[in-house]
């Protein structure tokens, strides 16, 4: 986990760096970006989702290097995105980890690959989804309202915030968007 100093300042102004050229299906446009991941190198992993895609975007680049899952047009096939909402990277394997919520599933991409992926978790109304350091996997199901954990191989998991229905309440959930895990397995939500 990156360690920033409580007394750590911001730039004001943001700078583009991915898009900012229109919504589009161009190398150097998105469409409905919503979800990314960055490697330590600056290397930006981008949910395209209405371009179906997840492209991979050099620190510094005018436009995305490379489609590194999906990008086939909109479907249901190994090869192939519907929606996706968010991913992140297992390590160890070097493999993305996409919600593909359009299709109700979360798939498992090579990175080398890039060809077609798997199914890892079906039926599943997935949004947002994170790894811990010990490799269990979190996600969100925003019809269900919880978040699931999951060993790496398992289906099922075990839902570990939320499922008593929507709501305000402490123990509730009400379409959770974003998830952080840390260390030691505390689940933050938003």
């Amino acid at each position: 986990l990156p360690n920033i100093s409580p007394n750590a300042r911001w730039i004001q102004n943001g700078v583009t760096v991915a898009g900012g050229n229109g919504n589009g299906s161009a190398s150097n446009q998105l469409f409905s970006p919503c979800g990314l991941y960055v490697y330590d190198d600056q290397t930006i992993l981008i949910v395209d989702c209405m371009n179906h895609r997840i492209v991979e975007w050099k620190s510094g680049a005018k436009s995305a290097q490379v489609v590194v899952a999906g990008g086939n047009g909109q479907g249901n096939r190994p090869d192939q995105l519907n929606g996706p909402t968010d991913v992140t990277v297992d390590k160890e394997t070097d493999t993305l980890i996409i919600c593909d919520r359009g299709n109700r599933r979360v798939m498992r991409w090579s990175r080398q690959n890039r060809i077609s992926g798997e199914t890892i978790i079906d039926n599943i109304a997935c949004n947002t989804l994170t790894m811990d350091d010990q490799r269990f996997l979190y996600v969100s199901d925003v019809e269900k309202d919880e978040v699931r954990r999951y060993r790496m191989g398992e289906t099922n998991g075990i839902v570990v915030v939320g499922s008593n229905e929507k709501g305000d309440g402490l123990n509730q959930l009400n379409w959770p968007t974003c998830l952080f895990a840390d260390r030691e397995q505390s689940v933050k939500k938003q």
